[in-house]
Formats: C-alpha cells, structure tokens, sequence
C-alpha cells in the first residue's frame, strides 16, 4: 500500500539523484589544461552574455536562434572564445534539431568528456585550446561518421572560404 509517507521518501530520493547527476556534470579526474586560459572578468569582456554562458557555463542556446544553422557557404567554423578553427562546412548537415550539426571536427580541434547532468549521459565536446564549450556528440548522424556534433552557433564564428586545416 503506498503511502503519503513512502511517496514523499520516493521523492527525496529522486531529488537526490538528480542533485548528484547536476554535481557529477563535470570531468572526472584531474582538471584539463588549456592554452588559452583567462579569468572570468577576461572572458566577459570578450565575448556577449550569449556567448560566455554556452562557452563558459556550458549553457545551450534556444534551437532555431543561430544564423549558422542556415550557413552554406564552403569555409570554417572557429570557436568563438579563442579562433581556433574547429569544424569545416564539409561536415555539415541538416540535422532538423535546430543547431548547427556535423559529422566531425578538424584533426586536433576539439576535446570530450562525459557529462551526467539532467540525468542523462551525454558527450560534452569543447575546443581544445581554451576549454569553451561547444555543445554534445550523440550517436545519430549520418555516415560516414555515424556521429552528430550538434553545437550551439553562439560558441562558433563562420571563416567564409577558408581553406580546410588541421587544428
């Protein structure tokens, strides 16, 4: 028989589970060393409110907002935080998810590390240099990869007609 007592410890229980799914969002292990560092004031000086919450609070911005979700012109989508480019327009598709998707990112662009938040696990992808987030990796993109980088716009920057280089 349930109880109002039983459903309120269910309750408890599942708040508990989901407070230690938002603390256990970050890397495990050691912390990662990035060449470009700077400090929270630097950072927002840098970049728009927009910008350093994806970048730097790993926040994600409102699908179907980013002018890059339409971008087709050849060139290189930079991280915004450090312009370091970190994904070819080669690799992009139309994912229909509202942010700009690719199969893969620039050799040595870009790094992952498991993110657990809001009771989920997912694959956080940011840029190597300066540690900006740019969005998540999952399993459903088309070939070759097999893979989408759905990234938030906000954390890019478009090179038109750059050329494709290694990061």
């Amino acid at each position: 028989m349930t109880t109002r007592r039983s459903l309120l410890e269910r309750g408890r229980a599942l708040l508990g589970l989901a407070a230690l799914g938002a603390m256990s969002s970050g890397a495990q292990g050691a912390e990662e060393i990035f060449e470009t560092t700077k400090s929270e004031a630097e950072w927002k000086k840098l970049l728009t409110p927009e910008q350093f919450d994806v970048l730097r609070k790993e926040g994600t911005e409102r699908a179907y907002t980013s002018p890059l979700n339409n971008e087709k012109r050849a060139g290189l989508f930079h991280c915004a935080g450090c312009d370091l480019p970190v994904y070819s327009s080669k690799a992009k598709f139309e994912s229909g998810t509202g942010w700009p998707s690719f199969t893969a990112s620039l050799d040595n662009a870009v790094r992952t590390k498991s993110d657990r938040s809001f009771l989920m696990s997912r694959t956080e992808v940011h840029c190597r240099r300066c540690g900006g987030h740019l969005g998540h990796i999952f399993d459903d993109g088309p070939p070759p990869t097999g893979k989408r980088h759905c990234l938030n716009g906000v954390a890019l920057k478009f090179v038109p007609g750059a050329e494709q280089v290694s990061g």
